[in-house]
């Protein structure tokens, strides 16, 4: 407690971790408050049937991210997963088109092309889910008895407002950037996941101490299976294999450089956890084709990849999350900018020459590590729905793992991450005594 109260103390005497620290809390004030503005013209009354739909299945993810806003009818109710859709996408193009190719060559400029093209594609695809969020809202609203305007002026100017929301969200994450503290996109799912997190708690701290015997033991035991899967989620994070690199000697004038064994550190799940965002976003794809499609056919395939309890969803889902990750690591990871690196500070790995085949080389233990990472990413992505099959509760079981768990660790460790690079930078102690804190990447970006 000592230990905690000082590192506050030296956090509020650094003026500019000071100010990017109430910078961001304001900014998700802000987010936390849009949250529960509801739409115009919809009764706040009526929303019942809409909360009981985001209380399981697939719905209760989608509104985890946009921090209950989907259930609230809020004008954030697209939230920030739009805005990463468009981002898989242009990332997707990047391989496959000469044109983005070369935009992503082309260093600062090219980024900002690439920024504004993203929020283009961005905007696209809100205006076309924002009717299928209508059409959606519009049948759980009957259910409780009441009724949404049905005027095509109604459908334009709410469309037009979900649209502006999202948009105002995603400003307020690259202002967290900017001016705050981490990732703001990261951290704004990041706080739409702890916002359900009490009570998710809660709901299932009631339920099993109205269990005949044993069911305060049973929540116990929970507890202790959710701190281990922490901890692994911890270990998946950062888990490194190092590689060793021998630099030669070099003798300029009277000193001498070189000679020494130094380590690359190798992650063994360098994508983070982006893979399983990217999966969930696409995954997303069939609630916005529910809205729009009539046909039963088609509803009744589309309602099996909605269900995130069911066989065929975790298997696609777990499948895609595999190819992420070799797709991003292939992405954030050059072996042959690192060989040439190496080769250019006469550095080589023993027994290895050095350019091309220190680059194979490379390349391979890429491959050969990021096969069980990706494994060890799905199955942890996968344990809610062994959670929920296991008699958990469904809001609570989504924490055992998943998209949620993984993101919170993620985020909170690159973010405490940042925090003590600024204490380090000022002379201060780090937040923790037995070593530095490692986050995703040495750096807290996600998006």
């Amino acid at each position: 407690m000592k230990k905690l109260i000082e590192t506050i103390k030296n956090i509020w005497k650094i003026e500019d971790l000071r100010s990017r620290l109430l910078t961001t809390i304001l900014l998700v004030l802000i987010y936390r408050f849009g949250s529960f503005i509801v739409l115009p013209g919809i009764d706040p009354t009526a929303l019942t049937a809409l909360k009981d739909q985001t209380s399981g299945g697939l719905m209760a993810l989608l509104d985890m991210f946009s921090g209950g806003a989907f259930a609230n009818a809020s004008v954030f109710a697209l939230g920030i997963m739009p805005y990463i859709s468009a981002s898989i996408v242009i990332q997707l193009l990047t391989i496959a088109v000469p044109y983005f190719q070369k935009m992503q060559r082309e260093g600062e400029s090219g980024r900002r092309k690439m920024n504004q093209y993203t929020r283009y594609l961005t905007v696209a695809i809100l205006l076309l889910q924002g009717p299928s969020y209508l059409i959606n809202l519009s049948v759980q609203l009957a259910q409780a008895g009441s009724t949404l305007p049905s005027s095509f002026w109604f459908t334009v100017t709410s469309t037009l407002i979900l649209a502006g929301g999202s948009m105002f969200v995603m400003w307020l994450g690259e202002r967290i950037t900017d001016k705050g503290i981490g990732n703001g996109i990261s951290f704004i799912i990041l706080v739409g996941i702890i916002s359900r997190f009490p009570g998710a708690v809660i709901k299932e701290f009631a339920s099993r101490l109205g269990d005949a015997g044993g069911g305060l033991v049973m929540f116990l035991l929970e507890i202790v299976f959710l701190l281990v899967v922490i901890a692994a989620s911890i270990m998946l994070v950062q888990g490194t294999r190092k590689i060793p690199v021998q630099y030669a000697k070099r003798v300029v004038g009277n000193k001498q450089y070189g000679g020494v064994r130094q380590y690359i550190p190798l992650k063994i799940n360098a994508a983070g956890v982006m893979p399983i965002i990217f999966a969930q976003a696409i995954m997303f794809i069939p609630v916005t084709l529910a809205g729009f499609s009539h046909s039963e056919t088609v509803n009744s395939f589309v309602g099996a990849f909605m269900n995130n309890n069911g066989f065929w969803y975790n298997l696609v889902f777990g499948l895609m999350i595999v190819a992420f990750t070799y797709f991003y690591t292939a992405i954030t990871v050059n072996p042959t900018q690192m060989a040439e690196d190496m080769k250019r500070n006469n550095g080589f790995i023993p027994g290895i020459k050095p350019g091309k085949r220190t680059a194979e080389y490379l390349d391979l233990i890429m491959s050969r590590i990021t096969l069980p990472g990706s494994i060890f990413l799905a199955i942890v992505a996968i344990m809610p729905a062994f959670a929920s099959i296991m008699g958990i509760n469904q809001e609570f079981a989504q924490f055992f793992g998943g998209t949620s768990l993984l993101i919170l660790v993620g985020v909170v460790l690159d973010t405490l991450q940042q925090i003590e690079s600024h204490l380090l930078m000022r002379h201060y102690d780090g937040l923790m005594k037995s070593g530095r804190i490692k986050g995703r990447s040495g750096g807290a970006s996600a998006y």
